[in-house]
Parts: C-alpha cells; structure tokens; sequence
C-alpha cells in the first residue's frame, strides 16, 4: 500500500518537508516513488511556503493511495488559499518591559 506523507529534510533547526509518494512500510526519509509538491514552515521573504501539484495528488488517490492527516489538512488549505497566502506567521509581539531596555 502506498501512502502520500512528508518527508524531512533541510538544516537542524531549519525544517524542509517534501510532499512524498512512499510505501507505507519505509521509513520517514526513506525512498519514495513520486515527489507532489514541498512545505517551507520557516518561508520567509518572496519563498513560497508551500507549493502542491494538486493533478498527481488526485492521479495517487485515483490509484489507492492514503494521505496522511497532516497532508490532508495542507491539501486542503492549499486548495482554499492557494500557493501559500495566509501562511505567513505573524511578528512575536514586543513586550513592554524588553522595549524600555
């Protein structure tokens, strides 16, 4: 059974996820069959924080594949917002006491 799921990559502290086609019994960065599309959590600037190609997602559940919860929530999203919109995280808020230092 084939499973489509993230896979981690990228810097220690600087995560990279990629949208993966992947046997259900590989492990998380194991090999994969298919790459769908990638998740940048810490976008910042003009990179695009995620970005999904929506038509082989659809040809993979066509085909039998299962999608892991989180890769479901960001299919949606993607299909509601986009390539990206509204996945920028806002500016920690300053304290007051910081401020006056």
């Amino acid at each position: 059974m084939v499973r489509i799921r993230l896979s981690r990559s990228g810097a220690k502290k600087r995560p990279f996820y990629r949208i993966v086609v992947t046997s259900k019994r590989s492990g998380r960065d194991g090999g994969f069959v298919d790459q769908l599309g990638f998740l940048n959590p810490v976008a910042v600037g003009q990179e695009v924080p995620l970005r999904i190609d929506t038509e082989k997602i659809e040809y993979w559940v066509a085909r039998g594949a299962s999608m892991s919860e989180r890769v479901e929530n960001l299919v949606k999203f993607y299909h509601k917002h986009g390539e990206g919109e509204g996945l920028e995280r806002p500016a920690p808020p300053i304290s007051e006491e910081k401020s006056k230092s």
